[in-house]
């Protein structure tokens, strides 16, 4: 079965510095002098905001994040979803999205979730044996029959029996 992880979460906006006039100083470039202040000004670009931890209390207080929540993803979404949703108020902001990195690995063998393409199969040396088809894992045994079991193709164990 295809596990999926979800971590490295992130919120992503284009800045349109033309749609209104942002101080230099609401960058961090608080420059002293009001005759070296500036604005931005340019094509429009993007910026990567990364959500504090879920387990990150404040104060030097931290925790592991599964204490805070039963369901750590569900957590990190709703809370790229808030920072996105009050940078989406700001005139310049001109749009935003949120990501995530998502690796997917065997509940079986714990290996990196690869599947037979369509092209794979027309390559008998990509195949288990006759009954291979387009989506079977390709990283064990066990997940082969998994995937066989599902979708009411012999396993490999029944498909050898079948040859003999």
């Amino acid at each position: 079965m295809k596990l999926t992880h979800r971590d490295d979460w992130h919120v992503i906006v284009e800045i349109a510095p033309r749609a209104t006039h942002i101080p230099l100083s609401a960058l961090g470039f608080d420059l002293g002098d009001r005759d070296l202040d500036g604005e931005l000004d340019g094509l429009p670009f993007e910026i990567t905001v990364s959500p504090r931890r879920l387990g990150d209390l404040g104060g030097g207080i931290t925790m592991g994040d599964r204490l805070i929540s039963r369901d750590v993803d569900a957590a990190y979404r709703a809370r790229c979803e808030a920072m996105l949703t009050a940078m989406l108020r700001q005139p310049h902001v001109k749009s935003g999205r949120v990501t995530c990195k998502e690796t997917h690995t065997c509940s079986h063998c714990d290996l990196g979730w690869e599947v037979l393409s369509a092209d794979d199969v027309l390559d008998e040396a990509n195949c288990q044996d006759a009954y291979s088809v387009e989506g079977e894992p390709v990283c064990c045994e066990a997940g082969i029959d998994e995937f066989r079991t599902e979708h009411g193709i012999p396993t490999l164990a029944d498909a050898a029996a079948v040859t003999r």
